[in-house]
């Protein structure tokens, strides 16, 4: 059986944990079952959420059996952690969605066949619904001294910012429950949880043995963060999320490809399931050929297979490829083309309808079929400066439409250009890409 706590400590996963040493005998004696938990706050999970996910993953591979929680109950109340204000509660209705949601997403990362080490998905709403506030005040709350709970990290911090409900506060309660109860219907001994839980993650651990007797195991592993210590799990645009439906796989893809030299050993490490040797290989090329770019590559395409599959991995990379001219424009599906257009700087331009330019103008008017000219698209997209800038551009021979050199300033695209029957890709020297969707009103 895997040594799960080394290949843990070797990938930087293990932040804080209770008796290693206790744990590793109680692994190594059998399967254990162990559990993490995903509170519903969002429609979807994250990459944040991931490093969770791969972790239990990483111990069934080992041999152990995983129960993936989705806090229909937790994610009605909110956890302080991490958090300088009170939540707002989400309706009830839009919660139960949530965790619909992501059953099948924590589903999609664990193998679920039945056997000893086939993974549960469960719900926490299962046992606390139907519990009776005098029934857990008497029976769980009582377990908790106030001076421990207000000691806990993410209380503290809530009470020095201004404040904190007693309805989040009672959330460290909630999820020991959660542990005290899979250990009753599962002997679950472990949980697992990011380092900002921890303060839960122990009080858990805590209950099962005022009530129990027995002993329990929590161990967190670090939060992921940039170099300059920021958090991943957000761009710009919001947080990194797995659905399809929330983020392209093609956005997807471009997030871990953009990753810097300095990020990228980290990353293979915590996120990818390549053995040591590769990694190690991957880090010296790395080191000795940084423009080649084979490690940010290779994480790109691990991580979007993993997370989209094969298939959609493949259309993906032919769709980053064929944008800067390595590849059939004419061979991507329109959902990946427009994906891949949404991550580059656009424009929407009505057809007959120079973008920007006054009839009459010298250089304005569209060309053949009433499209508008190249270098007029150029600059709506925005990747020229100005329409002179676009023109330019083309005589000096450094414009492309759909990847063939623009010949002339004055130039149109014909109808039969039109990538779906509306997209142009429009590309400036090698790196600089744009798009135009052409419309009809």
């Amino acid at each position: 059986m895997t040594d799960i706590l080394d290949e843990l400590t070797w990938r930087g996963l293990i932040a804080v944990s209770t008796d290693l040493d206790d744990l590793r005998k109680e692994l190594d004696a059998g399967p254990v079952t162990f559990y993490g938990g995903f509170d519903p706050t969002a429609p979807g999970l994250h990459i944040g959420n991931l490093v969770l996910l791969l972790t239990m993953r990483r111990f069934q591979l080992a041999g152990h059996r995983p129960v993936g929680l989705v806090g229909g109950a937790t994610g009605l109340i909110g956890d302080p952690s991490g958090k300088s204000a009170e939540r707002i509660l989400n309706p009830r209705e839009v919660v139960a969605d949530w965790v619909d949601r992501i059953r099948g997403e924590v589903g999609r990362f664990l193998d679920l066949t039945p056997g000893t080490t086939g993974a549960l998905v469960v719900s926490n709403l299962d046992w606390t619904e139907g519990l009776s506030a005098l029934e857990f005040l008497r029976d769980i709350g009582k377990h908790f001294p106030v001076s421990q709970m207000l000691a806990r990290e993410s209380v503290r911090a809530r009470l020095e910012a201004g404040g904190i409900s007693y309805t989040e506060f009672s959330y460290q309660i909630l999820q020991a429950f959660d542990f005290l109860e899979l250990r009753r219907r599962h002997d679950c001994v472990l949980q697992l949880g990011g380092s900002d839980q921890w303060g839960n993650l122990v009080a858990g651990v805590d209950l099962i043995r005022r009530v129990t007797g027995d002993s329990a195991h929590a161990l967190a592993t670090p939060l992921i963060t940039k170099p300059d210590g920021t958090k991943y799990g957000k761009t710009e645009g919001g947080a990194v999320w797995l659905s399809p439906e929330l983020m392209s796989p093609y956005a997807f893809y471009q997030f871990w490809i953009n990753r810097t030299d300095a990020e990228v050993p980290g990353l293979l490490r915590v996120f990818t399931f390549l053995s040591r040797g590769e990694i190690e290989d991957l880090e010296r090329d790395l080191a000795e050929r940084p423009a080649a770019r084979a490690a940010q590559r290779v994480l790109a395409d691990e991580m979007t297979t993993l997370v989209h599959g094969a298939q959609e991995c493949a259309r993906v990379v032919a769709a980053s490829q064929a944008l800067f001219g390595q590849g059939d424009l004419r061979a991507l599906d329109e959902q990946t083309l427009a994906a891949a257009l949404a991550e580059v700087p656009s424009a929407i331009v009505s057809a007959g309808q120079p973008p920007g330019s006054q009839q009459g103008s010298g250089h304005g008017g569209s060309g053949q079929g009433g499209l508008p000219r190249v270098a007029d698209l150029m600059a709506a997209a925005g990747i020229t400066a100005s329409k002179s800038a676009a023109r330019r551009a083309i005589s000096e021979g450094g414009a492309y439409l759909n990847n063939v050199k623009v010949p002339d300033p004055e130039a149109a695209p014909e109808p039969s250009d039109l990538l779906h029957g509306r997209f142009l890709v429009l590309r400036r020297g090698k790196r600089t890409v744009g798009g135009v969707e052409i419309t009809r009103e």
